[in-house]
């Protein structure tokens, strides 16, 4: 049988250090350098433009991954509703929420209708 080759194979840093920096430019919406200073804070060293070539090519596998992790939606939904004041003018929050709890979908409208 034969053994395949790792994603990360011929990369210089472990697996964990990349998939650390891919999540937080994914989840976090942290810009390329900001992400780039975090990790120098931690002692890893590289660069920006390494990130984002990391993101270009591990992104998409990584958003799979969380993906077939997440919770499917329950049968069961309740529709939560609130009034609330911005800028001093009343609106209606309505929110989806299903058996667990989760939020399914959010709605911010002037008028009830």
């Amino acid at each position: 049988m034969k053994k395949t080759k790792s994603l990360y194979h011929g990369h210089r840093l472990p697996a964990s250090v990349i998939n650390c920096a891919v999540r937080w430019y994914f989840r976090f919406n942290l810009s390329l350098r900001a992400i780039e200073e975090l990790r120098l804070e931690r002692g890893v060293m590289e660069t920006y433009e390494t990130i984002r070539c990391w993101c270009d090519k591990f992104g998409a596998a990584i958003a799979g991954r969380a993906k077939a992790v997440r919770r499917k939606p329950g049968n069961t939904r309740h529709l939560d509703e609130v009034f609330v004041k911005l800028r001093g003018e009343p609106y209606m929050l309505w929110r989806a929420l299903d058996e667990r709890g989760a939020e399914l979908d959010v709605l911010l409208q002037k008028r009830w209708d």
